[in-house]
C-alpha cells in the first residue's frame, strides 16, 4: 500500500496498480440539542450536515462511496438513532444507505452532542488523475454563501448541499470540485491552483474570502469563462466568480 500526496483534506492511499483509496471525515460538537450543545440544531440537521462534508470531499475527485462510519459520543436512543437518521437521508440520495456503520456511547451519560463520520472511497488512478485537474485561464467560482452555526440554519438556501453537489457533477463543463470549510474560500482556491501548478490570480467580489463556510456550504468550481452564463442557467445557488489559473 502505498500513500499519495494530496493537498486537500483526504488521504490516499493506493492498494494495487490501477486503484486508490480514498479518505474523509469530519466532525461536529457542542451543535445538537442537548442541554449544553451551544448551536441548537435539531438531531436529524446535526448527521445530514455532517456527513455531506466527508461525502463531498471523496465525491469531489470522482471516487465511488464503498464506505460510511459513524462514531457518535452519544447515546443511541434518541440522540444517537435520530443523527443516524439525518446520515441516511444523504445516503440515500446516493443509493448509499445500506453501507453505514457505526458506534454509540452507552456507558457514561452525555450532556453536550459530538460525532465523527468517515467516509471510505474508491477510484482509479486514471479517473483520479482526471479530477485533478484544471486547465489554464479556467476561472474558479465560489457557488454557495460561507456559513456557520445559525445563520446556516437561517439562509440554507444558499449554501450547498448534497443535492445541489450532486446536480453540479452532472455538469461535464465543470472540470474540478472542491469543497471549502472552515478555512475558508481563499486558502481552497489556492489550494487548487497549486494542485495544478498554477498561480492564482483573484478577482474583486463582495465575498468574504476569509470567512468559514462551516460544513461545506460552499464549493469550488473550475471551468471556462465562457460557461459561466451557462452555470448561471443550471443551478439554483449564489456564484462568484472569485479567481483565475494562471
Amino acid at each position: 500500500m502505498k500513500v499519495i500526496n494530496s493537498l486537500r483534506d483526504i488521504s490516499l492511499l493506493q492498494i494495487n496498480e490501477k486503484e486508490v483509496l480514498v479518505i474523509a471525515c469530519d466532525s461536529a460538537g457542542g451543535l445538537g440539542e442537548k442541554k449544553y450543545d451551544q448551536v441548537k440544531v435539531s438531531n436529524k440537521i446535526l448527521g445530514k450536515y455532517t456527513v455531506k462534508v466527508p461525502l463531498m470531499e471523496v465525491m469531489s475527485i470522482g471516487a465511488e462511496v464503498i464506505s460510511v462510519i459513524d462514531n457518535l459520543a452519544v447515546e443511541y436512543k434518541p440522540t444517537g438513532k435520530e443523527i443516524i437518521a439525518g446520515i441516511k437521508e444523504n445516503l440515500k440520495l446516493l443509493s448509499s444507505a445500506e453501507l453505514l456503520n457505526g458506534s454509540t456511547e452507552e456507558n457514561i451519560k452525555t450532556v453536550q452532542t459530538a460525532l465523527g463520520v468517515t467516509v471510505i472511497g474508491k477510484i482509479t488512478l486514471e479517473k483520479l488523475k482526471k479530477y485533478t485537474f484544471s486547465n489554464k485561464n479556467n476561472i474558479i467560482v465560489a457557488a454557495g454563501l460561507p456559513l456557520v452555526g445559525e445563520n446556516l440554519m437561517k439562509y440554507k438556501s444558499k449554501a450547498v448541499n448534497l443535492k445541489k453537489f450532486l446536480q453540479l457533477k452532472e455538469l461535464d463543463y465543470i472540470s474540478q470540485f472542491l469543497p471549502v470549510g472552515s478555512k475558508g474560500i481563499l486558502y481552497e482556491a489556492k489550494i487548487m491552483a497549486k494542485e495544478n501548478n498554477y498561480d492564482f490570480e483573484l478577482i474583486n467580489n463582495k465575498l468574504d474570502l476569509l470567512k468559514s463556510a462551516g460544513p461545506a456550504s460552499v464549493i469550488l468550481l473550475s471551468l471556462k469563462e465562457k460557461k459561466f452564463s451557462k452555470l448561471k442557467n443550471e443551478i439554483d445557488l449564489p456564484l462568484n466568480r472569485i479567481g483565475k489559473l494562471i
